[in-house]
């Protein structure tokens, strides 16, 4: 009996996968950094909870906003490149075509082939095949402005919510300990988490993260006890 073999490829999750990690680590780390900053210059518990409260509000509203202003660059981008290929179709269809047929010569295909190739394929949608293979445009990894947004909103807001609800649940005396507990081990956990997603070490994947969280929040402490505040 004959089987179907499935390659399992992991480059279709390079995308969703960046943006994730990224949104999610970000969240944890600049919230974290800002908690233990805040705590180390002496300021109370309730001041302390205020500012990473701000910082997951502010931290995903410029999220969303840089990721959005971002891709809708890169779609406008895209939109362009569209409306003057579908613009040189209407004009100079024979011509579109002979650029095609070129396209998949240069890839190897002998000049007859890629004719029919390039005719066959500008018969189902020229548009379509000029947007794959001249531009190099995927639908799959079209620009989504809005969706961009959200999900980067949403990643940051969650990573943030660990070391906020660490330094909630924390005793007052012990905040910047906690806090840089849990971070660790939740960007460790992210990291690895990543890393197997994407087919890479686990071990290394949630070191680099943690190791990179753990400067950040050494760095915000370092800062925070150049202002010594007195509790109010």
């Amino acid at each position: 009996m004959q089987t179907t073999h499935r390659d399992q490829h992991r480059s279709h999750r390079a995308g969703w996968l960046r943006a994730a990690v990224l949104g999610a680590n970000d969240g944890i780390v600049s919230t974290a950094a800002l908690i233990v900053g805040v705590e180390a210059s002496g300021a109370n518990a309730g001041a302390v909870a205020v500012a990473g409260l701000a910082g997951l509000v502010s931290g995903a509203m410029s999220m969303a906003a840089g990721e959005y202003v971002s891709v809708k660059s890169q779609a406008d981008v895209e939109d362009a490149d569209l409306q003057q290929e579908k613009q040189e179709l209407a004009t100079n269809p024979e011509g579109e075509l002979a650029e095609l047929a070129g396209i998949y010569e240069r890839r190897g295909l002998d000049a007859a082939l890629a004719r029919r190739v390039a005719e066959q394929l500008t018969a189902k949608g020229a548009l379509d095949a000029h947007a794959r293979d001249e531009l190099g445009f995927s639908p799959a990894l079209r620009a989504r402005p809005l969706q961009a947004a959200a999900s980067s909103a949403m990643a940051f807001s969650c990573g943030a919510l660990l070391p906020l609800a660490a330094a909630l649940l924390a005793p007052p005396s012990s905040i910047d300990g906690v806090v840089m507990v849990a971070t660790t081990l939740g960007l460790t956990l992210s990291g690895a988490m990543a890393a197997r997603i994407g087919g890479a070490s686990i071990f290394r994947g949630g070191l680099r993260v943690a190791f990179w969280g753990l400067l950040a929040m050494a760095a915000s402490s370092a800062v925070g006890r150049l202002f010594d505040t007195p509790p109010v």
